[in-house]
């Protein structure tokens, strides 16, 4: 079976990826000169930056079987710690190895800071969407979910996690999907709640490998190529101006702005459904403190209107890169109609408060990374596209119809959907 993807972000190369171990004949286009998408490398000033910062969990089951199958080494490629959210000062949660629900319940109980009625109330909350296997109705928001916590838990645990997830405010984020992610991390086997913080850059722990293996596999791998048109070839599909004459099966793993592109000749009402979905930036600010060392690779930081970033992360801990600081900002709407210099002053004035006990110098800016539309806003209710189109026409992506937000693992698990079925 000959089988074209177009797009080589991570749902993508998945899709490449599985087809080509079910034996299809593949071939990969990419419009960009790089493959990657939303979760690639960004060079700035001799340094090889991410242009955001994305992290896994041990729940990520599809993206950790798939690095593997490519040939990554998770143990270089990543720094894999218990789920830790602590500030500057130590204050936070830490949770231990081994289950994670247990760990989850003395986590909250050793948890300084708040007192006992705030940690017996999160832990009644948990219990009780545990006995409710993590559900609710589709309709609730996060801010629904938990409307009675007492305010400090919902500041220093709830709206970062949330934030942190779905990028999207906790008043506006899906209370279904909140869950369902919960549900993967407290309510699996060991490790499921493990924060998976990348070493290296992310062109390098999934892209490249990636391509080298389709390339090995004997996949034909076309970048900076972008497909102008997809027709109807008999019972098959040509992709047009690429030539390629005839492929069996055409999985799309483009942006939704270029998914509806190509779609909307073959299905107009796709096309307006996807056209219709809200996004959510995240910026990254990246700067230099020459000699900082934080006590965490990666930290919480007190955030609100004037205080942008949810957390930093050391790379200096991470990839060796020391007194490198990426500041990540979610959720931020507000702050990219500001503008990426007042985001940027505003971030390095946060650190300068947060960080001053870690500090060792002047902290410079690097770079300013804006994604105008790193996520689709995940709200109560949303219908996301579906993954499959007219015969032999099918699409992948974080956006596409699923239980996930726009996450690497929404976005691999998506596309190991569509190969598997592309060849059913």
């Amino acid at each position: 079976m000959d089988v074209a993807v177009v797009g080589a972000g991570w749902a993508g190369l998945a899709a490449a990826v599985e087809a080509t171990r079910a034996g299809a004949r593949v071939t990969l286009f990419e419009m960009a000169p790089a493959a990657g998408g939303r979760a690639r490398d960004v060079i700035s000033h001799g340094l090889v930056l991410d242009n955001g910062a994305h992290i896994c969990i041990g729940a990520y089951a599809e993206t950790l079987r798939l690095l593997r199958v490519v040939g990554v080494d998770l143990e270089n490629a990543f720094l894999r710690r218990p789920l830790t959210l602590v500030d500057a000062d130590g204050a936070g949660l830490r949770m231990r190895g081994g289950a994670p629900l247990p760990a989850f319940v003395l986590a909250v109980l050793g948890r300084h800071g708040w007192p006992w009625r705030d940690r017996i109330a999160l832990l009644r909350v948990a219990s009780a969407w545990r006995r409710d296997g993590f559900r609710c109705p589709p309709d609730r928001t996060v801010a629904d979910l938990v409307a009675s916590l007492p305010a400090a838990v919902r500041r220093d645990f709830i709206e970062p996690l949330c934030v942190a997830a779905l990028n999207t405010p906790a008043v506006e984020a899906s209370g279904a999907v909140f869950l369902r992610v919960l549900r993967d991390a407290l309510g699996s086997s060991a490790g499921a709640a493990d924060l998976l913080l990348p070493r290296r850059g992310l062109g390098e722990i999934f892209p490249a490998p990636a391509l080298a293996w389709l390339e090995q596999a004997g996949a034909t791998i076309r970048l900076a190529h972008r497909v102008a048109r997809l027709e109807r070839r008999g019972d098959g599909w040509s992709v047009d101006a690429a030539g390629v004459d005839r492929v069996d099966r055409v999985i799309v793993a483009a942006s939704a702005i270029e998914a509806a592109r190509l779609i909307a000749p073959h299905d107009a009402a796709w096309a307006e459904q996807t056209l219709r979905l809200r996004y959510e930036p995240i910026v990254t600010v990246y700067a230099r403190s020459a000699g900082c060392a934080l006590p965490e690779p990666l930290l919480a930081l007190p955030n609100d209107d004037e205080r942008p970033a949810q957390f930093v992360f050391d790379h200096g801990r991470l990839a060796g890169d020391a007194g490198l600081l990426g500041f990540v900002v979610s959720g931020a709407a507000a702050w990219v109609e500001r503008g990426a210099l007042a985001t940027e002053q505003a971030t390095l004035a946060q650190a300068a408060v947060a960080l001053r006990r870690h500090l060792r110098g002047p902290l410079e800016a690097v770079r300013t990374v804006i994604e105008k539309r790193a996520t689709f806003a995940c709200t109560p209710g949303l219908q996301r596209p579906p993954m499959a189109l007219a015969a032999g026409l099918f699409v992948c992506g974080d956006y596409i119809d699923g239980p996930y937000p726009a996450t690497l693992e929404g976005a691999v698990r998506s596309g190991v959907a569509a190969a598997a079925a592309a060849l059913r």
